[in-house]
């Protein structure tokens, strides 16, 4: 016990050391990693639906996103295809907390949202689930070059330890893919609230089939192969999931 009691004590004295410059604690020295600079997030959703109630519930919510949108900014809205059925996935975009906060207060007083929508499609669902999200801060948004097409949702449940720990590798990975020209990637979101270390790439493609062609002309290229090398050691597992946008997506 008192060994590892001084060995912290010396770890300790070690990073005041070197971080203590002109009076003050340099807390870049002991950052866990690049950090997140503005306070926008994503919240990630992801509803089952009962098998039975699918088309109703498509079309339910088609016919009344708009009082939805009313209140804040959406992204986009999927439909799952392979990688869970009977899902939908959408993500929502907020300025705060606070903003969320506000908008989520909004919608519990408002009459038409509740009476038109959620009264009719809440038994329709098994299970709500919602993860809140950063895009990493070297990654934005990035609409596809036209609208159809399809979406694959690509989830990396990473060791703990945080970008400080794996950050330049998956970086690398996810890069090299994106600039060999493999596919189109929309953006990359690590984990704030839900399972932590976590990042999602959400990608875009042709087609189905022009994904699967993607995905073999990556697996023959060496720089992506190698990054991929590098970053899985850090990898603990993954899913994806492909998705088609629903008519009234803004991402399409």
């Amino acid at each position: 016990m008192f060994t590892v009691r001084n060995s912290f004590r010396r770890s300790s004295r070690l990073i005041e050391n070197i971080c203590l410059k002109n009076g003050y604690v340099a807390l870049d020295c002991i950052s866990t990693g690049p950090q997140q600079q503005q306070g926008t997030f994503y919240e990630f959703r992801t509803y089952r639906i009962l098998p039975e109630k699918n088309a109703a519930f498509l079309k339910l919510t088609n016919e009344k996103i708009h009082l939805r949108t009313a209140h804040s900014e959406l992204l986009g809205y999927w439909s799952v295809e392979y990688g869970g059925l009977n899902q939908v996935f959408h993500i929502w975009k907020y300025d705060s907390y606070a903003q969320r906060a506000g908008v989520r207060a909004s919608l519990a007083q408002d009459p038409k949202w509740i009476e038109e929508y959620i009264s009719k499609a809440m038994p329709m669902l098994m299970s709500q689930d919602n993860e809140v999200t950063y895009l990493v801060p070297w990654s934005k948004v990035d609409r596809p070059p036209k609208e159809g097409g399809v979406y694959e949702l690509a989830s990396f449940q990473m060791r703990p330890g945080g970008p400080a720990v794996w950050g330049e590798a998956f970086q690398a990975a996810v890069s090299t893919h994106a600039a060999g020209g493999h596919a189109h990637l929309v953006g990359v979101f690590h984990s704030e609230f839900g399972r932590l270390n976590k990042v999602n790439a959400l990608w875009w493609y042709e087609s189905p089939d022009q994904r699967a062609a993607v995905r073999h002309k990556a697996h023959g290229d060496a720089r992506v192969v190698a990054a991929v090398r590098e970053s899985v050691t850090y990898l603990e597992s993954q899913t994806s999931k492909l998705m088609f946008p629903c008519p009234y997506s803004p991402l399409k």
